[in-house]
């Protein structure tokens, strides 16, 4: 695994958004790739491909994106695009707004044509701004976004939607720890939380997203395997509201 720079804003970020024919990862397929590369908020490299899915793009989708069937007719298909996608993922954090619905696509994708995800800590503005922002009426990219002043000039395209949540992550610094070990900790510490906030929901409850939750070693050694077990329990002094006031005592931590 590569060694990642102390401080999460030094480290490279590949932000990533996807859009789709629809909502699900088993059935749906993508219809456009966007992947910023971004390093202490400054963009390096932009990648974006509209792909053909091979099927009918619902008008739902069309709607909502504005990509038609006559747009991707030409495009390539997935597969002539998979090895320059993964590429463009190598070495890099993986950023993506709502990481669990763009990695159900794209992770099955990829391994279908031979390329694992990559061994990267994961990042997910929307997990990061329901903590530094909790109560608010809603977490839409678009609605936190406006909050923090942060222009998204064509929503659902992938390139802009990729770029506008690296930069409420970055945005969001004074708020979050400056260590990566730090921020990954309270990243997984909140996933688990939030998750569990749903457990009333009459649907169901919402799991946390295995690729941000840290398993026991994951958090105490210098690397970040990331899992799906995690080392917060229920008891007094393990939970993550304790552990998360613990390491932000103030409104945001230390951020030297």
């Amino acid at each position: 695994m590569a060694s990642w720079p102390d401080k999460w804003w030094d480290i490279p970020i590949a932000a990533l958004d996807l859009e789709t024919t629809g909502l699900s990862s088993e059935t749906d397929r993508i219809v456009e790739v966007g992947i910023i590369w971004m390093r202490a908020g400054e963009v390096e490299k932009r990648y974006c491909k509209l792909v053909n899915p091979g099927c009918p793009i619902p008008e739902d989708s069309t709607r909502i994106t504005g990509i038609s069937d006559e747009d991707v007719k030409d495009a390539p298909s997935f597969s002539e695009i998979a090895d320059e996608v993964a590429e463009h993922l190598q070495g890099r954090a993986i950023l993506a707004y709502n990481l669990a619905f763009d990695k159900g696509f794209l992770e099955r994708d990829l391994k279908a044509h031979g390329h694992p995800w990559p061994e990267s800590p994961s990042f997910d503005p929307l997990v990061l701004a329901r903590g530094v922002f909790p109560g608010q009426r809603g977490y839409k990219l678009g609605l936190i976004a406006k909050r923090l002043e942060i222009p998204l000039e064509e929503a659902h395209r992938a390139d802009h939607d990729a770029e506008a949540a690296a930069r409420v992550m970055y945005a969001m610094r004074d708020h979050l720890p400056a260590r990566l070990k730090e921020l990954l900790e309270l990243q997984s510490a909140w996933a688990i939380e939030q998750a569990r906030s749903t457990a009333h929901w009459r649907r169901g409850p919402r799991q946390a997203d295995a690729s941000l939750v840290l398993g026991e070693s994951d958090s105490e050694g210098d690397e970040f395997r990331l899992g799906p077990s995690y080392r917060y329990s229920r008891e007094s002094d393990r939970d993550p509201l304790r552990f998360i006031f613990r390491r932000l005592p103030t409104s945001g931590g230390n951020r030297s």
